[in-house]
Order: C-alpha cells, then structure tokens, then sequence
C-alpha cells in the first residue's frame, strides 16, 4: 500500500507540474498527457508552421556574404539604394550581399553590404529596396531546387518569388512560379580584384666612360 501511494502522489504531482507548464508550452503538455495515457502523439506541424510566422529572437542570427547570379540575365543582383537589378558584373561592390538568417525554416533577409538596403517585396510583387528590413515583406525562403539552384520565395506573399529578366531587370512576383528561369540563382562569393601591378620605370643613368689604359715604362 505505501508503495502505491509513493506511486500515486508522484504522478499526481508529474501532472500538476505538467499542468503550470501549459501557460508558457501548451504542446509540452500534449506530448505529456498523451505519454501517460498511451495515446498517439501530437502533430507538431502546426507548432512549426507557427514559429515560421514570428521571427525568431532567441536563435544566434547566422551572417553569410555572397554573390546571386542571375540564369536569367547571366549577370549578379545589386542593390543599389532603393532600385534593384540583376546587371552586376563579377566582383561589383553593390553585388556583395549580406545575408541574415531570420528563423530555423531557412528564412533569410538579404542586405546589400554597400548601401545597407535591403530587398523587399511589396503588395503589388515589385522588388524595392527599403533601409530598414524588419518587416515581414523583406524577408524570403530559400529554396535549394533540383538542378541545385536557389529560388527565394516571398514569405508574405506565398508563391511569389524574386525573379529578373533577360535585361536585369525586376520581374513582378505575381508573374514567377518557381520552375521559371527567371527565379533561379546561384550562390557565387565575390571575386577578389589582383591588386595593381606596379609599373616597373626605367631610371636613366649616366653613359660610362672608360678610361685609357695608361702604358709602364716597359711599354712600347
């Protein structure tokens, strides 16, 4: 009989702090209750899809800085303040791109390490560039394809994606699917320039003058 009231009061008290922990990780005390009455365990896809929502403050931000090629227009995205285009050539300062990671879902924000600009989309799909990125409408998902391109897709306009022309230029995101050219990058990291060779200069010197030979008493 005590060992099954040791039994009894443990398991009350399990629940009773399952039950405090319901106010901060209601699926916490899903898992829980469902572990102790043998039943299936929850869906967590709608916890996940939830957090996809809201930034994540909690994460350490991950910071890469490369290149987007464009299949498109063959050239590099840059941003230049508020105009975006995709006619950057290798190794343009306003083709580095810094790029921030903003959840676990592979959500990033993309910056452009020279003006600090950073790309947004907005409500009628045009690609604009805005100082501050904080909104939900600057931040994309990465998506790795199947012939290893990257598409990046608007996270609030779902199915809209940052695409460019044959000329570089914006394309709108209510014209993108994700199987079209224009949507497809590569990932490049910024060519290093050679630095300059220094000319080599000729210094003129003086012509040398040879002096005679002076003959010995000997000589003829």
């Amino acid at each position: 009989p005590s060992n099954l009231f040791f039994f009894s009061s443990s398991r009350c008290l399990h629940v009773l702090v399952l039950c405090f922990q319901i106010q901060v990780r209601p699926w916490v005390f899903e898992l829980a209750t469902s572990s102790l009455t043998g039943q299936a365990a929850p869906d967590f896809t709608q916890h996940v899809e939830a957090q996809l929502q809201r930034p994540d403050a909690l994460s350490r931000k991950h910071i890469r800085s490369y290149q987007l090629y464009s299949r498109t227009s063959g050239k590099h995205v840059q941003i230049l303040g508020k105009r975006i285009n995709a006619r950057a050539e290798d190794g343009n300062r306003f083709a580095k791109l810094t790029v921030e990671t903003d959840t676990f879902g592979s959500r990033v924000r993309i910056k452009g390490a020279e003006t600090g600009y950073y790309i947004c989309m907005n409500n009628r799909g045009k690609l604009v560039g805005k100082k501050r990125g904080k909104g939900p409408e600057c931040v994309f998902k990465e998506i790795v394809l199947e012939n290893n391109y990257t598409a990046l897709e608007s996270v609030k306009f779902a199915g809209w994606y940052m695409g460019f022309t044959r000329k570089g230029r914006p394309r709108k995101g209510s014209q993108t699917r994700q199987h079209q050219r224009e949507v497809h990058f590569m990932k490049r990291f910024q060519r290093r320039r050679k630095q300059q060779q220094r000319k080599f200069i000729r210094v003129p010197t003086s012509p040398r003058h040879r002096s005679k030979r002076r003959r010995g008493a000997g000589g003829r």
